[in-house]
This record gives C-alpha cells, structure tokens and sequence, in this order.
C-alpha cells in the first residue's frame, strides 16, 4: 500500500499575532516596486486550469508559475534580492524605496556601502536567487548545499559566480555552518529565511520579497473575475514562504480571509508536527530528511513563519513523494485546453494534493472540513520549474516515484 496524506486541522491556541504586519500590503508593495526597478522583471504568468477545475469539482483552479521568475525558474530570488536591498538601505540609513537596481548597481552603492559577503545554505533555488543577486549588484556570495545535493543545482549556483560547497551536512546544519562562517567574516552577512532569536530582521524582508508573488496573484485574480481566492494551497519548508502567503492574503482580506491548507514533505513535516501536538509551540525533525522535494527538506520552522501558521492555517498536511510527482505529472500534461505548467518536485505537491483530496473517497472528511467544491476557487504556487532537469524526466516521462495503486 501507498503511505497516505496524513493531515491535521488546526486546533493550536492563538497568540497576539504579533508578527502579522510583517506581510502587511504596505510593505509587501515596496517589495513589488524594488522587484519592478530590475530589468529583468516580468509578473509570472497565472495558469488558469479551467479544464482541471471542472474535472475535480472545483469552480477554479489557478497556478501561479514561477518557471519563469527572473530567468531563475524559481521564485526564490524574490527574497534574497529584497533582503540584501533592506540590508544595505539599513547600513547606509536610507530607505528601501532608494535601493533601485540602477542604484545598487551604480559606483555610487561602492562608495556608500562597498562590498559585503552573502552567506547561505540551501537546496539549489534559494543559493541560486542569492548568488544571481550578488552577483547583479557587485557582491560576494558563498553558499553551502546539503548532502544529496544534485551536480546541476550545484552548477546553476556555481555559474553565478559565487563561492558553493556540497557539504556532508543536512539543510539545517548547512544553515549554522554559514551563519557561523558570516560571523567569523568581515562584512559577512547571513541571508536565510529561517529565523531564530536574534536573527529575524533578515528573515522577514525574505518574507516580504516573497509577497511580490502574492501581490502578482492577487492582481491576476481580479483580472479574472475572482476578488478573492477561497482557498489558497502552499507549500512548506522552514515555513516562510508559506507564512508570507498566508501573512499576506490574511491582510488582503482581513474579514473574510482564504482557508489556507499547508503542505510539507512527510520526510520533514515540522509544522504538521507542531499542529498536531496542538499545544502552540514548534517542533523540530532531525535526521537526513530524505524526499524528492528537496525545497522541503526542512527540518526546523522559521518561527516568524510559524507564528503566522499557528495563528491563521486551517491544515497541515505531510505528503509522501508520490503526491508531488503525480503533481508533476497532471500539470505538464493537464486536461486539453488548459496550459501546461512545468513544475519541479517542490512546485508541484499542490496539484498532487489537491487533485486526491478531490477524487480519492479516503479523504472525503478533509474535503468537507476543508468545504472543497465547485463554488470553491482555489490557487496554488508553483514555486519552481524543472531546476534539476534530469529528475524532472525521469518523473514525467519515466514514471518515477509512481503510486502504487
């Protein structure tokens, strides 16, 4: 048998929601205005599965497709870009609405700041946004990758000029060796979207970089008639992306908000811990972290992110490696007429999810819990294209990590 979807409502205590106005629409807009100053800036395109929809029951399905952010083909770069500009509009004492591409690429930036050191860890999407960043903006980047990194990953990092390392570690202990190696380097600074005590500033403006592509969606939305998504599914790792989404649609809407489902690799399912011990406070997974959707690979919950999630999720879902490769599947080969989006292994567990909670009866007392059906009108990120080509084929063409059903 197939291990299952396992999921958990949200029965945690609320707090004082304190950090809900990081994703506030204020700043979520200067993020869109910094993002939009680059040359290379284009909104991504928001795939409109009518076809899809009709199949599952639903009365709309939207991906918002970031194969196409900023020649990445992932959404990443949004936050290590608007972190740095933050960083360096806070060293100069000036405002993040001065930090444009043409002045942080200008002589003037090497004699108002100079040059820092970019330290982070990652999968691939992430070290990839900040070395691309750095390397615009006439920076130094170093990057460390966890073991059973791929080669490609390591190489698209490598072609941006930055210093990486694969090292014997997993995501988490990649992530204290380069906050360790940031402290021990003259203007070295650690670009991360994990938070910890002491270390949020940097980890916020991740967040709110990544509200760019919230506010894109929302906009595109409107465009199609849909005022406001009713149920909004994203993905998480250490949670900030998910926690920026949810932040983000939560001060959209404040009276009326999405149901917001959160989805994790089941290797490394964190917050689905932390929801289902129901008490309010975090939990940490350790061990190798071993999935395909190697942006998940997270063991420990930014806990900015997870203040946000405790206060505003309505389920936590941990996924086995099927649901994201059958994700994978259904989007490059959806139902005629609709676009096909190229989703890598961390972009496509939405589609995975939300098609079997739709047809799979085992599942039927979520859908209702979670009110899933044709008035529903439902959006999902696809945070990533194929970065690691290789795997992606040999999932939709060869069948990889197939269910056996």
């Amino acid at each position: 048998m197939e291990p299952k979807i396992k999921w958990v409502t949200n029965n945690m205590p609320k707090d004082e929601d304190k950090n809900l106005p990081i994703m506030g629409t204020e700043n979520v807009a200067k993020a869109r205005a910094f993002h939009k100053s680059f040359p290379q800036y284009s909104v991504t395109p928001l795939a409109n599965l009518e076809g899809m929809a009709k199949r599952l029951g639903l009365g709309g399905l939207f991906v918002k497709d970031e194969s196409y952010r900023f020649g990445l083909n992932a959404f990443k770069v949004l936050g290590g870009s608007f972190a740095m500009a933050r960083y360096i509009a806070q060293q100069t004492g000036k405002d993040v609405s001065e930090m444009t591409y043409d002045y942080l690429t200008s002589d003037e930036l090497q004699r108002d700041f100079g040059q820092a050191t970019f330290f982070t860890a990652t999968d691939g999407n992430h070290g990839r946004g900040v070395a691309w960043a750095a390397h615009k903006l006439g920076q130094k980047a170093v990057v460390h990758m966890p073991k059973g990194s791929t080669k490609t990953r390591f190489d698209n990092i490598a072609k941006e000029g930055a210093q990486v390392t694969i090292e014997e570690l997993n995501y988490d202990d990649c992530v204290r060796l380069a906050a360790k190696e940031a402290e021990q380097t003259e203007h070295g600074v650690i670009v991360q979207d994990t938070a910890w005590d002491g270390y949020e500033d940097i980890p916020s403006w991740i967040m709110q970089g990544y509200g760019t592509m919230a506010n894109e969606a929302a906009e595109q939305l409107r465009a199609l008639e849909v005022n406001r998504p009713t149920h909004v599914f994203v993905q998480a790792g250490v949670g900030s992306l998910a926690s920026s989404m949810v932040g983000y649609f939560s001060n959209l809407f404040p009276t009326n908000p999405p149901k917001f489902i959160i989805m994790e690799a089941d290797a490394a399912a964190c917050l689905y811990k932390g929801a289902e011990a129901a008490d309010g406070k975090p939990r940490i997974v350790g061990g190798d972290l071993t999935t395909i959707m190697a942006g998940l690979a997270c063991g420990e919950p930014n806990t900015i992110g997870w203040d946000i999630l405790r206060n505003h999720a309505d389920a936590f879902l941990a996924c086995p490696d099927w649901v994201s490769a059958k994700g994978m599947r259904m989007l490059a080969a959806p139902v005629k007429g609709d676009p096909a989006v190229t989703s890598g292994e961390s972009g496509a567990v939405g589609m995975g999810v939300i098609s079997t909670v739709m047809t799979d009866p085992a599942y039927a007392e979520l859908r209702d819990k979670l009110e899933l059906g044709p008035d529903s009108k439902v959006l999902m990120f696809s945070t990533e294209g194929d970065t690691d080509p290789v795997r992606y084929r040999e999932v939709v063409w060869d069948g990889a990590w197939e269910s056996d059903k």
